[in-house]
C-alpha cells in the first residue's frame, strides 16, 4: 500500500520524499520545518496552490480550488478550522479531471 503526506497528499515513494527522510514519517519534506513541526495551513496551502499551477497552467482560481478540495479531504486537516480551507472548492468532477491529468 502506498503512502503519502497526511497534509498535502504528496505520495511518499522514495525515502527523501519523507519528513527528515523518516519513512515512517506521517508527512512529507515539504509539510515540516526544519524543527520538524508541521507548517501552518496556510504555507501547505500556498505550496499546493504552486504545485497545480506548475502542472496545470497559470490559473491561480482554479489551483486554489483544487488545493482547498484536496487538502479537505486529508486527514490531518479533519476538525481543524483553517481559514485557507474556507471557499471555494472544486467539484468532484473538476478533481477527477486534475487526478487524471496528474496520472494518479
Amino acid at each position: 500500500m502506498s503512502k503519502s503526506c497526511r497534509a498535502c497528499g504528496m505520495p511518499l515513494i522514495e525515502k527523501e520524499d519523507f519528513a527528515g527522510g523518516k519513512e515512517d514519517a506521517l508527512f512529507c519534506r515539504h509539510c515540516v520545518n526544519a524543527d520538524g513541526s508541521v507548517k501552518s495551513g496556510e504555507e501547505i496551502f500556498e505550496g499546493g496552490v504552486r504545485f497545480f499551477i506548475s502542472q496545470l497552467g497559470d490559473d491561480r482560481k482554479l489551483a486554489e480550488r483544487i488545493t482547498r478540495k484536496n487538502m479537505a479531504g486529508l486527514p490531518y486537516w479533519q476538525g481543524k478550522n483553517c481559514r485557507v480551507l474556507q471557499g471555494e472548492m472544486a467539484t468532484d468532477e473538476e478533481f477527477a479531471e486534475v487526478l487524471k491529468k496528474l496520472g494518479a
